[in-house]
Parts: structure tokens; C-alpha cells; sequence
């Protein structure tokens, strides 16, 4: 599968240049009219002499960048566009055009206040479809029902517009390692730039591809394990490893449910092994997860008993 994805510095600026770009009569037609029909563009009529351009300008783009993808934004110089600026009658710069549907919806002249600004926004995107909030929670979705590949093409998309969206690359990784890359996605965690890595998500991928490698040694040993243990309840690392065998099984309840018994007949085995390897369990599969709450709660209720 390629992978649009890359951790650099590059995306980001790329992401950028498609959501802000500067235009001139000549493209104003592709630029905004028909651009406006998918989502909504601000028009930002501008000078290179303006000394309130320079206040809005920034501010104008921190705010459609902050919109991931849901506004864009296109600048015109009005020196080198007059003509395109009479046609809008355009009387004084800054003058900022909202166009959506490919006609024009609301406008102010004059450099305003951020909370303005985002208010602006606000307005033209609200109703304007899904956020990309959104589509992160349907492709998370779609991956939980087992569709890896689909729910992968839709995090490649979320990403395109927002590369340093955390939870799409953490959704991008779960599906490579669904789809049996593992590799790959050790790959691109790698390249995760260390701010981004910190994220909880990223983190909890990072947590899971070290479980698959120590459950990987394990799988396809249940039924001799589970010998050992009808030899000997007492087998610690023969529970141990058939936890991880669940685990690498998918059968993630039964291997909380051992590691459980583990730490129940002996929490300090091999330097509290079992209540490690649980909290890892706990952090891959989320804190909103039932099997995660119910794990935390009977390890609690062990812990203070």
C-alpha cells in the first residue's frame, strides 16, 4: 500500500499551499468560484503598502489553518488585480470575501480581532459537512468492524489535510499492522516527529507493536501451555506466556484474564510482570474501552485489597 504520509517538515507546508494560495484574476474562477462549490473560500483582497493587511493577512491564515480543510483561502493583490478588484467593488484593503456555492455570502473591510476572525469562520463553515474529527471517528469505526483497507484510505485523506493529525496517523499504523505490516508501520513511527510522538494515541500504537512482538513468540503454544498449567496452577511463566499467546490470538479478554490470575496468585512475579503487561493492554485498547475499565477495576480492587 503507498503511503502518503511522510513525518517531515514538507507535508505540513504542503498541506498549507493547498488550503491558502495566492491568485489573480486569471484564476479566480478555478481559485474561488468553483473551488467555494466543494468548500468554502475566503477572498482576501490585499497590498503590498497596506499596513493593516499585514496584521490580518497572518491572522486570516492561522484561523483557515486551525480549520483543517473545512475553509480556504485565497489572496489577491489588488495592484496587480484592479480590474478583478472594481468587478467586487473592492474600495479599501483589507477587504475579506466569503464565497460559498460560487457566489459570494458575507464580507468585511478593515483589519478585525482574532475572536472576529474565528467567528467569521465559524459561521461560513457551520452545516458545511463532516470535520475531519469526523472521519477520523468513522474510519476508527469502520477498522473496529475489520474493514483495515477502507479505513486506512480514509485516514491517508485526513492526513493529506492535516499531516500532524495525531489520531489519523495513530489509525493509519493500526491498519498497517491489521493488514500484517507491522514493518512498514515500525517504519513510520520512526519518522514521527518527537512533539507528535508524545501524543497519547501515537504513544498506545508504539505500545501495541511491542506487544505484537512479544506475543509473536508465544503464538501457537496455547495448547501446550495450558498443560503446564493443569500440571501446575502455579506455573507462573507458563500463564504468563499464555496470556500472550491470547493476546497474539486476539483473544484479548482471556489474556487479561490470565494476567489477572497472575497477579492474583503472585503480583511481584518477575518484577510485577503481570501488572506491567496489563497496564499495556489497558493503554492499547484505550481508557473508554469496557474490557479496559472492567481490567482496571479488578486490578484496582487486587491492588488495595
Amino acid at each position: 500500500m503507498d503511503m502518503i504520509f511522510n513525518s517531515g517538515a514538507k507535508p505540513a507546508a504542503g498541506a498549507a499551499k493547498d488550503l491558502i494560495k495566492d491568485g489573480s484574476a486569471a484564476t479566480f474562477v478555478t481559485d474561488v468560484i468553483e473551488a467555494s462549490r466543494a468548500a468554502p473560500v475566503i477572498v482576501d483582497f490585499w497590498a503590498t503598502w497596506c499596513g493593516p493587511c499585514k496584521q490580518l493577512g497572518p491572522m486570516l491564515e492561522k484561523a483557515v489553518l486551525a480549520a483543517k480543510g473545512a475553509v480556504r483561502m485565497v489572496k489577491i493583490d489588488v495592484d496587480r488585480n484592479q480590474e478583478l478588484a472594481a468587478q467586487l467593488r473592492v474600495q479599501s484593503v483589507p477587504t475579506v470575501y466569503a464565497f460559498k456555492d460560487g457566489r459570494p455570502v458575507d464580507a468585511f473591510a478593515g483589519a478585525i480581532p482574532e475572536s472576529e476572525i474565528k467567528a467569521f469562520i465559524a459561521k461560513l463553515t457551520a452545516g458545511a459537512g463532516p470535520s475531519l474529527d469526523d472521519y477520523v471517528a468513522e474510519a476508527k469505526q469502520i477498522l473496529a468492524e475489520g474493514d483495515a483497507q477502507t479505513a486506512a484510505g480514509i485516514f491517508q485523506q485526513v492526513l493529506q489535510h492535516d499531516p500532524d493529525n495525531a489520531p489519523a496517523l495513530a489509525g493509519l499504523l493500526r491498519c498497517l499492522m491489521a493488514l500484517g505490516d507491522a514493518e512498514q508501520a515500525e517504519q513510520m513511527l520512526a519518522r514521527v516527529p518527537p512533539a507528535l510522538a508524545k501524543h497519547a494515541d501515537i504513544q498506545a500504537v508504539r505500545t501495541a507493536l511491542e506487544l505484537a512482538k512479544t506475543a509473536a513468540t508465544a503464538s501457537g503454544e496455547t495448547a501446550n501451555l495450558r498443560r503446564r498449567l493443569a500440571q501446575d496452577a502455579d506455573d507462573h511463566q507458563a500463564r504468563f506466556d499464555l496470556a500472550l499467546a491470547y493476546y497474539a490470538a486476539n483473544e484479548t479478554e482471556a489474556a487479561v484474564d490470565e494476567l489477572l490470575e497472575l497477579y492474583r496468585r503472585n503480583r511481584a512475579w518477575n518484577e510485577d510482570a503481570a501488572r506491567k503487561q496489563l497496564v499495556k493492554i489497558f493503554e492499547v485498547l484505550g481508557f473508554a474501552h469496557p474490557l479496559a475499565k472492567s481490567g482496571r477495576s479488578r486490578l484496582s480492587t487486587m491492588m488495595f485489597a
